[in-house]
């Protein structure tokens, strides 16, 4: 762990000035109240809005704990000496600790071990020391996990066979004779060194989906306050949606109103209008939005904490009703919500739900999503419900749990139409049913009996 002096636990020694949410040392969220903090986390927006929607703010310590106890667990259970993470999210929920994310899922030059004793290592980019000095579950931080060509060229090879080295001589110390070692995501000189060194590696994915997909009240309360800010930057983009700005205009407020309130990035760009719409997966552009159409959108938005957020609306640009057809297109997709959501319950087979589903009108089916639900915690996750038709026997082979965070999704339009409505929600498992979190409202101006 570093020494260095001018970190002390999250906090620089800079100016300690207190941020006006909390007169005490701590956040409401249990972090450390300092403007000069290394951290990253919710603004004092963000904590506002969430006092006045009465929400539980979560207790990040906590939060840490549970979710390493997670992943000991998982490691425990297939009886494994350890899981080694390279995917900056796998990262992120092991440790919390937060270095340019995105840059890091092309750039892979962290790494973190958990051994199945629960002693976290977590390797870093060059002087990064202080952005995990305030994490007491991280016990060691190294650095050498850079072997991908961008970084190490021609002696990639030798750069991976020492890190290797390194995990070899944690492994042994802390796993003994147990060489059962799990991996998420690896370059390939890393996973021969590895595998030179007498390693049995398994899929280190299975581990971090099964550990993640659960979600304690704790980890609840933060997804809770994640989908709330994203519902407020989606209002400010929908006072942003009028005739004459563009689809970047529009979607430039979403990023923004995420940003201000302590959210991370959002990864895709899924807003069209108009024509646009259909065929889906288009991403915005230059178009000027115009009166009497459409615009539809796809969040994909990792908010405050990393916790996604990941909602779809479809608006109406104008003041009078939208056409018969675009409100028969709309009724669908809500009713293919609404029934898909109303069939969830704990205890419920994976297979037996995707043979349960809403069948949609034959003229919507050939452009219907990907998949009609999927989990969501730090991005989309384990598990992705199919339609019948995209069913694979045994991929999905399990059932609904308590506390299993879901998303409900639709997406409708005949081909050659001229426009697609996306809705989606996100909700979780209770112990009777499903309690859907997101609360942004539909649009009256496409089903005006909402």
């Amino acid at each position: 762990m570093s020494a260095d002096p001018y970190v002390v636990g999250s906090n620089r020694k800079i100016d300690p000035n207190r941020r006006r949410i909390s007169n005490s040392d701590l956040l409401p969220d249990g972090t450390p109240n300092n403007s000069d903090r290394v951290e990253i986390g919710p603004t004092d927006l963000a904590f506002e809005e969430w006092q006045k929607l009465g929400l539980t703010v979560p207790d990040i310590p906590l939060l840490r704990n549970y979710r390493l106890s997670r992943l000991v667990g998982e490691i425990q259970q297939r009886d494994l000496g350890g899981l080694l993470m390279f995917d900056p999210l796998n990262i992120r929920y092991a440790t919390d600790s937060t270095n340019m994310q995105l840059w890091v899922t092309h750039n892979p030059c962290r790494a973190c071990l958990v051994t199945a004793d629960g002693y976290m290592v977590l390797w870093d980019f060059h002087a990064g020391e202080h952005l995990s000095a305030h994490l007491p579950l991280v016990r060691e931080v190294r650095h050498g996990a850079s072997f991908f060509y961008f970084e190490t060229g021609d002696r990639s090879s030798e750069i991976a066979e020492s890190f290797a080295s390194q995990v070899d001589e944690l492994m042994r110390e802390r796993s003994g004779n147990n060489r059962r070692l799990a991996v998420d995501k690896i370059e390939i000189d890393g996973l021969r060194s590895l595998e030179k060194l007498g390693f049995e590696i398994s899929p280190g994915q299975e581990v971090t989906e099964h550990a993640r997909k659960i979600k304690n009240a704790n980890e609840l309360s933060a997804m809770r306050c994640a989908i709330a800010s994203c519902e407020a930057a989606m209002a400010d983009m929908r006072r942003a949606a009028v005739p004459g700005k563009t689809e970047v205009d529009a979607w430039a407020e979403l990023q923004k109103g995420n940003f201000i309130r302590g959210g991370e990035w959002i990864e895709t760009r899924l807003l069209t209008s108009g024509p646009r719409t259909n065929p889906w997966f288009q991403e915005c552009g230059p178009r000027v939005i115009s009166e009497g159409e459409i615009l539809a959108f796809d969040t994909d938005l990792i908010g405050p904490y990393g916790i996604c957020a990941d909602l779809s609306r479809t608006w109406w640009i104008g003041d009078d009703l939208a056409p018969a057809h675009m409100r028969e297109s709309y009724a669908e997709a809500v009713e293919h919500i609404r029934y898909n959501t109303s069939l969830l319950r704990p205890g419920l087979n994976m297979e037996d739900l995707t043979r349960s589903l809403h069948v949609l009108q034959d003229k919507y089916d050939a452009l219907k999503y990907s998949s009609p639900m999927h989990g969501v915690g730090m991005c989309d996750e384990w598990p992705l419900i199919a339609y019948p038709d995209r069913l694979v026997d045994g991929a999905f082979d399990a059932i609904l749990e308590p506390s299993l965070t879901l998303c409900v999704e639709a997406l409708v339009g005949e081909i050659g139409g001229d426009h697609m409505v996306k809705l989606e929600d996100q909700g979780v498992i209770t112990d009777d049913g499903f309690e859907t979190m997101s609360v942004y409202p539909w649009d009256e101006r496409l089903f005006p009996s909402s």
